[in-house]
């Protein structure tokens, strides 16, 4: 059994990181991350290092987009109000889930501060076990510890009606028959409004696509952090994961 250093704020950020083109090598003698982006130029001296010593250099398999859609899935049934229940299970149907799930969230600090933990929680049970099926021992060992995961929900969330439609498509159904029924004065202005909404998301998922750093270290949790400001980093990769894997979660 090999004994390797491990910076652990660093691999715990690159254990998020799983956005395309973005690679994470722990050096196993000093511990430091390397953190390479293909295509980047100024990532031409790391990607030096690792191929001279690439036994030195391990790299790291961050948790994929759908085992995190999972744990979100998993949270959602773990919710014990049914109506915060039923407006998460409708925000994680189809793309741009992740982003609308934590949106959701931020009207209920509670469960919001939960979700934190209950994350936190699955994160780290998968990066121990990923280090005990490799057989290495980190050194140090891990801040958290040995975790116990939570608990698989006995709870089944109702994804589809028997005619097979998902809850976001009763929503469209329910607001296409309440414009069928507006006046015909209100027509445009519920155009407007929902025009509003449409390109807000657009805004939202093209924002978060460019403020992704690749070589900062996600802000974490903690006396000088606001909850807001630790989101940052996991939303714009959320949002890149979802660039790239489309709605196959959801579809998972």
């Amino acid at each position: 059994m090999a004994t390797i250093k491990v910076n652990w704020p660093d691999v715990e950020t690159a254990f998020e990181r799983n956005a395309p083109g973005l690679h994470s090598y722990i050096d196993k003698a000093t511990g430091e991350v390397l953190v390479v982006v293909e295509g980047q130029p100024e990532d031409d001296e790391k990607r030096r290092r690792i191929g001279e010593l690439p036994e030195q250099h391990l790299r790291i398999e961050p948790a994929s987009s759908r085992e995190q859609y999972r744990w979100m899935e998993r949270f959602v049934a773990s919710v014990d109000d049914p109506v915060l229940r039923d407006r998460l299970l409708v925000s994680i149907d189809g793309k741009g889930a992740f982003r609308r799930f934590k949106d959701v969230l931020l009207s209920f600090p509670v469960e919001r501060e939960r979700w934190f933990n209950y994350r936190a929680d699955l994160l780290h049970c998968h990066i121990n076990r990923w280090f005990e099926n490799r057989g290495d021992t980190p050194d140090p060992p891990p801040p958290w510890g040995a975790v116990t995961p939570p608990p698989e929900p006995t709870r089944v969330l109702a994804r589809t009606t028997p005619s097979g439609e998902g809850p976001a498509d009763i929503l469209r159904k329910q607001v296409k028959a309440l414009v069928d029924v507006l006046p015909a004065g209100e027509l445009h202005a519920a155009r407007v409004f929902l025009e509003y909404l449409r390109d807000r998301g657009s805004a939202s998922l093209n924002g978060a696509r460019g403020k992704l750093d690749p070589h900062r270290p996600f802000r974490r949790r903690g006396a000088d952090t606001s909850a807001v400001e630790d989101d940052d980093g996991d939303d714009a990769v959320d949002e890149l994961d979802e660039a790239r894997d489309g709605v196959a979660e959801a579809d998972g």
